[in-house]
């Protein structure tokens, strides 16, 4: 009796596991570098309901102004605007409420003592999917002085100049 031919099974890597395991931009904060002194970086997963996560699919979120705070032991972004999804209906998500972010306890611990230092606070860097999985970029900032966004800006055009100058003198 002849054998059936066996049907060929996709590459592990391939398609649609492909497009999950890379990283997917949703919001970022670029003021973020120009307003504060970012001194640590943390990773948190979000917890979202369903019309959360479409419409960040959609990357309909503003995070400009959102910050992360603790709260009985949890950690919660705050002012993180996500616009409602169209399709949503009666069970849409309201934009701006505080969402709950995951972090170990040791981990939102040490945070936590780390933001009661005067002049410290945690600033939320930027929203992404990775392997499908909602994360937030987490930053232990302090305010910049006028002074100091100043002394940035120069120290940025003079870099700049120099770079110019290294290219005419290459092309000559």
């Amino acid at each position: 009796m002849p054998q059936k031919p066996q049907k060929k099974q996709a590459a592990k890597g391939s398609g649609k596991a492909k497009e999950r395991s890379a990283e997917h931009m949703v919001a970022q904060n670029r003021a973020a570098n120009y307003h504060y002194e970012l001194l640590e970086r943390f990773e948190a997963g979000m917890v979202l309901r369903g019309t959360e996560v479409k419409a960040l699919r959609e990357g309909k979120a503003n995070i400009r102004e959102a910050y992360a705070q603790v709260r009985n032991g949890e950690l919660w972004l705050e002012n993180c605007h996500i616009s409602e999804y169209n399709a949503g209906g009666p069970w849409n998500h309201s934009p701006l409420g505080a969402r709950k972010l995951l972090m170990h306890k040791e981990q939102i611990r040490k945070i936590f003592a780390k933001t009661q230092q005067k002049g410290l606070t945690l600033i939320a860097t930027r929203i992404f999917f990775r392997n499908g999985i909602a994360k937030c970029d987490l930053a232990l900032a302090r305010g910049k002085k006028d002074w100091d966004r100043r002394a940035d800006e120069r120290k940025k055009e003079a870099d700049r100049e120099v770079k110019n100058a290294i290219y005419q003198s290459r092309r000559r």
